[in-house]
């Protein structure tokens, strides 16, 4: 098992102020080459295109979450609840800390383009030949995967899943509070303090006090407005759109052997879905941004121009549509593919959606579990029962169709594009 560390590790943080390191496996995991990676990642992919403060990294972001789970273990274990498995503390820590270890660069965009999930490296990173591993081993020989069981959410206890993944678990906390810190919105504020007091462990579910229930409003509004304002923002989905644009150009040209001036290792093994533990470790922003910025001086013109254009922030402009109308989207790709603007690089529907919360339960290790609120009788009801504020939000699929193209080449051609077009993209 793991020892306390003989004088306890202080991170200054700017959201939680201070994180607390205890435990000599969290401070060794800390200091582990696949950990240390996520400081060269950050968390928010090209929101920082949108929002300038947004540089801030999964490292911090991991970090936080860890804090989190922290507190809300201490103050299970002040009050010596005796539904709180005691065993399952460092487990916990553990798996919180290591949640997003397996995150690329640039967030999502690199798993659209290459069908990868961010989860299933985590686990990889916890259970193959790394650092992290070594560590986590010397817990216990099985802990490994236990950690990996509360990552890819089968592990058995439920209680522990739900404090890294559920809906008002420790890492959406996080997140919003830090994401709404360096982009400088209000949105993605709530009183973290008053939830985690109200937070109890309860015939094993975490449950809330029914006297906590406008707390736990108060933070499923700011996700709502932090995914309106924030993370659907569509300059920062058009920065996402480019970024899937050129990962899929390059993947295309490589499949056709075309002869790059830019190839360096781990590339040629992200093309081909074959990545190993020690190549995804490669794989930080850094390196990313060398490559787009070599691959903007490629022969290929498509590539290049897309390179160009998200290093220099000449981003799609963007159209709401009303409705998806199909016939009208592909009478835009025809006629943009005559005037020599190839659609399938140049144009994009993007419908970017989220459950604020959603009320169903569909499986016990699912992350959709239920808020639940523990009343003075000490009976069980989802929140959605009891507030109309969660009514009101719940089961909506936020977002809008937009259109993404490149402006010039459409105001160049506008007059030969048919009235409806025309019509569509001069408004």
């Amino acid at each position: 098992m793991t020892t306390p560390l003989h004088e306890e590790k202080v991170f200054k943080d700017p959201v939680h102020k201070y994180i607390y390191v205890q435990d000599q496996t969290i401070w060794d995991l800390i200091n582990t080459k696949e950990f240390q990676r996520l400081r060269r990642i950050r968390q928010l992919g090209t929101c920082f295109l949108t929002f300038h403060g947004a540089e801030h990294s999964r490292f911090s972001h991991s970090l936080g979450v860890y804090e989190i789970t922290r507190k809300i273990i201490s103050q299970f274990e002040r009050n010596a609840y005796v539904d709180w498995p005691k065993e399952e503390r460092l487990l916990c820590l553990c798996a919180a800390l290591l949640h997003d270890v397996g995150h690329g660069p640039f967030s999502h965009s690199i798993e659209k383009t290459f069908g990868t999930h961010h989860e299933q490296w985590s686990c990889r990173i916890v259970l193959g030949d790394t650092e992290v591993n070594q560590v986590l081993r010397r817990v216990s020989p099985t802990f490994p995967e236990q950690v990996a069981g509360v990552i890819a959410k089968t592990y058995t206890h439920e209680i522990v899943v739900s404090l890294v993944s559920s809906q008002l678990d420790a890492d959406r906390m996080d997140y919003l509070l830090r994401d709404a810190y360096f982009t400088g919105v209000n949105y993605g504020t709530f009183d973290l303090e008053r939830i985690l007091r109200v937070m109890r462990p309860y015939q094993g579910h975490i449950v809330v006090k029914e006297s906590g229930m406008h707390a736990v409003e108060d933070y499923l509004m700011s996700r709502y407005q932090m995914y309106w304002q924030v993370y659907f923002h569509p300059v920062t989905r058009s920065a996402e759109v480019i970024l899937h644009k050129i990962f899929q150009r390059a993947k295309h040209l490589y499949d056709h052997n075309y002869s790059f001036r830019f190839m360096l290792p781990p590339l040629p093994s992200l093309f081909n879905q074959t990545l190993t533990v020690d190549e995804y470790y490669l794989l930080d922003e850094a390196f990313m941004q060398t490559a787009l910025m070599q691959w903007s001086f490629e022969e290929d013109q498509t590539l290049a121009d897309l390179c160009a254009r998200f290093l220099q922030r000449r981003l799609f402009q963007y159209v709401t549509l009303e409705r998806m109308d199909e016939g009208q989207v592909e009478r835009l790709r025809v006629q943009m593919e005559r005037l020599g603007v190839d659609p399938e690089y140049y144009l994009e529907i993007d419908f970017p959606s989220d459950l604020s919360y959603d009320v169903y339960r569909p499986g016990v290790h699912d992350e959709k579990l239920p808020i639940l609120l523990l009343d003075a009788k000490d009976r069980l009801t989802e929140i959605s029962r009891k507030s109309e504020i969660v009514r009101s939000i719940s089961g909506i699929h936020m977002g809008k169709y937009h259109l993404y193209y490149p402006q010039e080449h459409i105001l160049k051609h506008l007059s030969q594009l048919d009235p409806d077009l025309q019509k569509l993209f001069s408004k």
